[in-house]
């Protein structure tokens, strides 16, 4: 009994943390006062009716803030960031690709994870300087804690080869 209870709690919990979300982006006003205290204390006052709704009404005070509530928004929670991304899918084709540029990446990357460094390098083509853009390209490449010489001239060939070929077919 005792578990079910913890799971229910755990339940109520990440659903009133996404229902919080939800309102506080629903109920967002659009005001012309940049003061900071006037608009933590509107999400303040926000939670706070949150919270009574949810002390008045239960579990069901949650039909109050989302429209789909017993669809599979938990579980599938942030996947709309990644399925259906033109740009992320565009890339992890290119990087399981024969294209010389793609084979030279998968050897440089060797263990790591071809997906993870897709969506890090996905991330990294938002960044609109192209300066910027190839600097997190050469991060992304030299990865955390190894030993690579960032200043090797077949290292930052590579990068600015991936950087050309990307903006080639993104």
């Amino acid at each position: 009994m005792k578990l079910l209870e913890f799971d229910t709690q755990g339940l109520c919990s990440s659903l009133y943390t996404y229902v919080l979300i939800m309102a506080f982006m629903a109920n967002k006003r659009e005001t012309h006062c940049n003061n900071q205290v006037d608009t933590f204390a509107e999400a303040l006052e926000t939670a706070r009716q949150m919270q009574q709704n949810w002390l008045t009404y239960g579990v069901d005070f949650v039909n109050f803030y989302v429209e789909d509530v017993d669809g599979d928004w938990l579980e599938t929670w942030g996947h709309d960031e990644i399925l259906g991304n033109f740009k992320l899918d565009t890339i992890k084709e290119f990087l399981v690709s024969s294209d010389a540029v793609a084979v030279r990446v998968r050897e440089h990357l060797g263990e790591r994870s071809l997906f993870d460094f897709a969506v890090n390098l996905e991330e990294s083509w938002r960044i609109s300087e192209v300066d910027e853009k190839l600097s997190a390209v050469r991060t992304l490449l030299a990865g955390e804690g190894n030993s690579i010489d960032t200043n090797d001239i077949r290292f930052l060939d590579l990068a600015n080869t991936l950087v050309v070929k990307l903006a080639e077919i993104l």
